[in-house]
């Protein structure tokens, strides 16, 4: 990014930031706090969720979408906060027909004839990275077609450098910079807003979650039409269903909301612990509902830029701590923070385990609705800050997803019990995973590669054995090449004991054996050369 135009935005930002009071609010939490005395303008700070909002939204896409995933970490900001940025809309302006059907035919290298029967020139949706569009393909199939927004990917670019410096000064300067990791969290989006860009990337996300689920009834995935899917523009199937959000349309139409909602608790946790691959971007505008079977019906979910996955150690600790909170082991979630490390390890675990317990106990046995789980985040990473818990990046899109679960639970059903819904899947799932019947399976799994590597065994253990006999002589040589070192400094040792001897003896001899000095020196020189031998 150059120079004058950083100067600009930044120049930009810091005026937004004036005009909605940000700069104190900054100011308010660095060392810098007294210079606040010295402004003229002074804020209400009950609205500061609000400013920052609507600060976030005029400076456009990027901001937005950090503010919005912002939102889904409590653990960094106070609550008023948090709840203002969960309204953050990224829904913009269309850009021009024409601009869309260059964008597509340079994609193809062939004019939009040749490959649509139709093409809408009125999107069905716009966003901030990109827009909606339907078509009819030339075999007559119905799909929509997905294009990224012109010179966003500068506009990204130069918004990320600006939130890495910003991040730095943070960690710097901030009390809680070292220990929330802002700079981290910058990496993080800044690898999940890139990888939004890339449209072939999202049409592999789609393709692997339609196989995780083709024989599933609660869940569908539309089809990615590939050999008309480039990096900037994206074909799929379209579908038709019921926005999650439409109530109205739901509750007309007969659906069980109590099911769906307690699906909607099972695909999260079948994503999650079953496959390590999880749709993270599970708001309402993604999410629609097949009603043609109302007492069944069943999920349809579009829209994936951005997936979570987990690596089997974190996907480990994570179901046995669900499974310790549904039991109300509280020691063994304690223990479990220090031996993944998300704690320090000298954390006492009876003063940790007694906080927990502070946190968890209030919301047990109560429904959904009588739950904030986002407060009930919060208060739980207060208690952790105590303790020095660190943030754990991977596990960003994990909470973002949770979150938005509850959301949708609550949507549906206010008397649904999260935890009560979850604890028989999250069992069966340890049983399965780590019973005999998932160890037999790891080794079912393993057998194809132990095939390869057993007839290679006899020649690893020879080299191995080769390797060690080499090592062993080099030791025995270095054994004896220091053995033989000090020997030989025994021995130089030894031969000036004997001159010294040798030099005393002769010279009391010359002095004369009457005097008292010349004995002396016999003396000494006949015990050097006694030491000498």
């Amino acid at each position: 990014m150059r120079t004058p135009l950083r100067l600009l935005r930044l120049w930009q930002i810091h005026r937004v930031f004036r005009r909605h009071g940000l700069d104190q609010l900054i100011l308010a939490i660095t060392p810098l706090a007294p210079l606040n005395r010295w402004r003229r303008r002074t804020w209400v700070d009950t609205r500061r969720g609000e400013r920052i909002r609507r600060a976030l939204e005029e400076l456009g896409p990027v901001f937005v979408k950090f503010g919005q995933m912002l939102s889904t970490r409590p653990d960094l900001l106070p609550g008023d906060i948090i709840r203002e940025l969960a309204r953050l809309q990224d829904r913009v302006p269309p850009f021009e027909s024409a601009t869309v059907q260059a964008i597509v035919q340079r994609a193809y290298g062939q004019d939009l004839t040749t490959v649509f029967a139709e093409f809408d020139e009125n999107p069905l949706a716009s966003a901030s990275i990109a827009q909606v569009h339907a078509a009819r393909l030339l075999d007559g199939r119905e799909v929509v077609v997905k294009v990224v927004r012109p010179g966003i990917q500068a506009v990204i670019h130069r918004d990320v450098q600006l939130l890495h410096v910003l991040a730095e000064l943070l960690e710097r300067y901030w009390s809680e910079g070292k220990r929330l990791r802002p700079r981290a969290v910058v990496n993080e989006y800044e690898k999940v807003i890139f990888d939004e860009l890339d449209l072939l990337r999202e049409g592999a996300n789609a393709s692997q979650l339609r196989r995780n689920f083709l024989e599933s009834e609660i869940l569908y995935v539309p089809e990615i039409h590939w050999p008309h899917t480039r990096r900037e523009v994206l074909v799929m199937e379209r579908i038709r269903g019921i926005p999650i959000s439409d109530l109205a349309a739901l509750r007309k139409t007969g659906v069980n909301l109590k099911r769906l909602s307690e699906r909607g608790v099972r695909i999260f946790f079948t994503q999650v612990f079953r496959d390590s691959f999880f749709h993270a971007d599970m708001h309402p505008g993604n999410i629609f509902v097949d009603a043609r079977v109302p007492h069944s019906p069943s999920y349809i979910a579009v829209d994936f830029g951005i997936m979570g996955t987990l690596s089997p150690v974190d996907q480990h600790y994570l179901a046995e701590n669900f499974l310790a909170f549904f039991q109300r082991d509280y020691r063994r979630v304690a223990e479990l923070h220090i031996e993944s490390g998300w704690v320090p390890a000298g954390t006492r675990v009876d003063e940790f385990e007694s906080a927990i317990r502070t946190v968890c106990e209030p919301i047990f046995d109560r429904p959904l609705k009588d739950i904030s789980f986002g407060g009930f985040l919060l208060t739980l990473f207060q208690t952790a800050r105590r303790f020095q818990m660190e943030v754990q990046p991977q596990l960003v899109l994990l909470q973002k997803t949770l979150l938005h679960v509850e959301g949708l639970g609550r949507q549906l059903d206010p008397d649904l019990d999260l935890w009560k819904t979850a604890a028989p899947f999250l069992e069966s799932w340890v049983r399965e995973r780590f019973g005999p019947r998932g160890a037999w399976h790891r080794v079912q799994a393993s057998l194809p590669r132990w095939a390869i590597q057993v007839p290679e065994v006899p020649d690893l253990i020879h080299n191995a054995l080769r390797q060690l006999s080499r090592r062993e002589g080099e030791r025995m040589e270095t054994t004896a090449l220091a053995e033989f070192r000090r020997e030989w400094r025994a021995a130089q040792d030894r031969q000036q004991r004997r001159l010294v001897g040798a030099a005393l003896l002769i010279g009391g001899t010359i002095l004369g054996l009457d005097e008292p000095l010349a004995w002396l020196a016999v003396t000494v020189g006949f015990w050097w050369l006694l030491r000498g031998r």
